[in-house]
């Protein structure tokens, strides 16, 4: 990361910085609806950034979200110990192509393992060849697959 970049986890006071990071979010993902539409009010945002189980980190360079990682922390059940899953990553376009990602993402590992999580884990959608990149350069891969069970489709 540059040097004159701040990267740090969001908290309960930072809902200003979570807003511009779901505005970035939008952005780079090319889905401004889903990030700004309807965003949280500043109540919601700031239990979830309080919450032990949400991560939010954010790379800020004059002021502004050039970085943003969010991701849950799953404790786990068969044994004393805790996953944390990647949901959204992404790079403000002017900052892409410059490893900015793979050092978000090292930061990343250092703030797991000082938290006590035994393994980091992501996914990427075939066809989103960086991502791809990224995550085979930085991890082991597994081909799965993944399914959305809407919770209202009842029999």
């Amino acid at each position: 990361m540059p040097a004159e970049v701040d990267v740090r986890v969001l908290g309960a006071a930072d809902v200003r910085e979570m807003r511009a990071m779901l505005s970035m979010f939008g952005r780079a993902f090319g889905d401004t609806d889903t990030y700004e539409s309807r965003q949280p009010d500043d109540a919601y945002l700031r239990r979830l950034l309080a919450s032990d189980t949400f991560v939010a980190i954010a790379a800020l360079s004059d002021a502004q979200v050039i970085v943003g990682l969010a991701g849950y922390v799953l404790p786990k059940f068969e044994q004393a110990r805790s996953e944390l899953y990647i949901y959204d990553l992404a790079v403000a376009e002017p900052y892409r192509r410059r490893g900015v990602a793979t050092a978000m993402i090292q930061w990343l590992k250092r703030h797991a393992r000082d938290r006590g999580i035994w393994v980091i884990f992501v996914q990427a959608d075939l066809g989103d060849e960086p991502a791809i990149a990224l995550y085979t350069k930085l991890g082991l891969r597994e081909d799965v697959l993944h399914f959305d069970i809407a919770p209202g489709d009842l029999p």
